[in-house]
């Protein structure tokens, strides 16, 4: 029979390893796509309550600078997978963490285009536009920071976790794209 003493260590073992890390991993995640999840239903609310407001936002931004972005979330997602899987860990690493910066050079190239052209005069949705979109790209150099980070002192569980996060971020993106720029 178990004693308190044994469910004790049992309990401590189990915060201490492998799976309490999964699992404050996963409210990470789940917390993070449930806060975009209703930020970007807040900027379809308002999109279909204000159809003057969305097409004047939608006139100001670029889709092609958009899609290279995704482009380079699904190469960077890409090489963090193959950090997870392969023996090689820092390369796909590095080129992951390189790709998300290039994404945020090419979001700051797309915010001053946008900004210089009046983007401001769509109101409301110009707000949840940056909102969403700035929020995004904090996450993006905050994880290509972490990538770096452990590209240099690479441990097979931070591997994981960081490749998760960063798939997560993809998944956000790739959801964001076409509501904000396509619809």
């Amino acid at each position: 029979m178990a004693t308190i003493d044994d469910l004790d260590n049992a309990t401590l073992k189990m915060e201490s390893g492998e799976a309490a890390d999964s699992l404050l991993l996963w409210i990470l995640v789940w917390s993070e796509l449930a806060a975009f999840g209703a930020l970007l239903v807040a900027f379809l609310v308002v999109s279909v309550m204000d159809t003057q407001g969305a097409a004047l936002l939608r006139a100001h931004l670029h889709p092609g600078l958009a899609a290279l972005n995704t482009v380079l979330l699904v190469v960077s997602g890409w090489q963090a997978a193959l950090a997870v899987r392969g023996n090689a860990v820092r390369r796909p690493l590095v080129i992951a963490a390189l790709c998300g910066l290039a994404f945020v050079a090419v979001k700051a190239a797309e915010y001053t285009i946008e900004i210089r052209s009046g983007i401001g005069e769509a109101g409301r949705l110009t707000e949840l536009y940056f909102l969403i979109t700035g929020f995004h790209l904090l996450h993006v150099l905050f994880g290509a920071g972490i990538l770096l980070l452990v590209a240099w002192r690479p441990v097979k569980g931070n591997v994981v976790m960081i490749a998760t996060l960063w798939h997560a971020i993809d998944l956000v993106w790739l959801v964001m794209f076409p509501i904000v720029y396509l619809t």
